[in-house]
């Protein structure tokens, strides 16, 4: 299949600016130029006159396994009931312009292999598969009373995460991630939100843990991504070998200077505490998560000023679960709050795809990279926050060189 995209303004990613009027061909889903017109016929013929026109958006923070924010109905479902939910969240995913996305924990084989097979549409998606945590920690998502186990060898698992205490068991359960097709590996050192059972501000897992699953990530040359929060969590994290820190709302500059260090990224989600503020508790979100949401919504934006004062760097990400997923373009607008608009497109188009290590084939609008673009009626260097409402901000979304959502559709 060819596809042409003539007359927009293309984006370049490399000095963050638009390079003036330009035509872009897509062949079996790659790019194959980028420049002047170029003549004969195209399967598709997409005329950009007047609009911007930009590599598909990049989302390094999804859960796309967490398909309802009523944590009693989720632990319900059958996989028949998952399979539903998670395939109409991945297509409305990718009509909002986000062609790739990171998902930070839960079990996606059968999804990723819909998406490839054609069988459903869908973003490109780079995946930890299970989460790992400690008992009581953020990935222990059962509710309830559990039999103490006879050993620390006996590990919990869900369709979201695996439970294991003990640097041998983190250990094994690295490895069987990774032996699931695991691109990275997703642990949890602090407590969290949607979890039931841990203080927010909690340290979990030790360095030995940790350093268990950094080792085995090495191992397999990739990197673990840690979900957390206070300063103790993060600082420990990143000193035995944490690549990404998810979340950071509660940093302080001592640990965005140990980041710094040791050129660890973070990830900031800050629309997910805005959504679950204002439609959580409608959509079944238990009071004890409400609680616990109140505490980190406010210090989302000075916690990205202060990763940005020490010289982090920042990825591009949402975390928002279940409903609350029709939210995710909003993060552009909060954001634009702390940020100017060349930040945030470095987070997206150049930080994003090192994580999900497709540098080169992603966030770039370059021969050779797939054939996945996002265009905009608006200027996103002039008004990022536009970007909130993709309906009215987006004329055409692209995925391997086909059109997968337009506006006049």
């Amino acid at each position: 299949m060819k596809t042409l995209i003539r007359n927009g303004v293309i984006f370049d990613t490399a000095s963050l600016d638009f390079n003036g009027e330009g035509t872009i061909v897509i062949e079996d889903g790659r790019i194959v130029s980028v420049g002047d017109d170029v003549p004969g016929e195209a399967d598709q013929d997409i005329d950009a006159r007047g609009q911007y026109v930009l590599p598909g958006f990049i989302d390094a923070h999804v859960h796309l396994r967490i398909a309802t924010m009523n944590f009693a109905k989720l632990a319900a479902w059958t996989e028949v009931q998952f399979g539903i939910a998670m395939a109409r969240l991945a297509r409305e995913t990718l009509e909002r312009g986000f062609t790739t996305v990171r998902d930070t924990g839960g079990e996606l084989s059968g999804l990723i292999r819909a998406i490839r097979d054609g069988d459903i549409d869908g973003p490109n998606i780079v995946h930890s598969s299970h989460m790992i945590s400690q008992t009581g920690g953020h990935g222990d998502v059962e509710g309830g009373a559990r039999q103490v186990p006879d050993c620390a060898c006996q590990m919990r698992h869900t369709a979201m995460g695996i439970v294991a205490d003990g640097a041998d068991a983190v250990r094994k359960t690295a490895r069987h991630v990774l032996r699931e097709g695991a691109d990275f590996l997703k642990i949890h050192v602090s407590g969290g939100v949607a979890s039931p059972s841990d203080p927010l501000d909690c340290v979990q897992y030790t360095k030995d843990e940790v350093a268990a699953a950094v080792q085995e990530a090495r191992n397999r040359k990739t990197y673990v991504a840690a979900h957390a929060y206070t300063p103790d969590a993060i600082t420990m994290a990143v000193e035995n070998g944490v690549h990404s820190i998810e979340h950071g709302n509660l940093i302080d500059a001592n640990a965005a200077n140990a980041m710094k260090a040791r050129g660890a990224v973070m990830v900031p989600t800050l629309v997910t505490y805005q959504a679950m503020a204002e439609v959580g508790e409608m959509l079944g979100l238990p009071a004890v998560n409400i609680e616990k949401n109140k505490l980190v919504l406010e210090e989302g934006l000075k916690a990205v000023g202060i990763a940005k004062d020490a010289g982090v760097a920042l990825g591009f990400g949402t975390d928002l679960l279940g409903e609350a997923q029709p939210w995710q373009n909003r993060e552009f607008a909060i954001r634009a709050q702390a940020e100017s608009a060349r930040d945030i497109l470095h987070a997206m188009y150049v930080v994003n795809p090192t994580l999900c290590r497709m540098e080169g084939e992603i966030g770039t609008l370059t021969t050779g990279a797939h054939g996945d673009v996002v265009i905009s009626k608006v200027n996103p260097l002039d008004n990022i926050a536009a970007l909130a409402e993709p309906a009215t901000a987006l004329s055409t979304v692209i995925k391997g060189g086909k059109t997968v959502w337009a506006a006049d559709t």
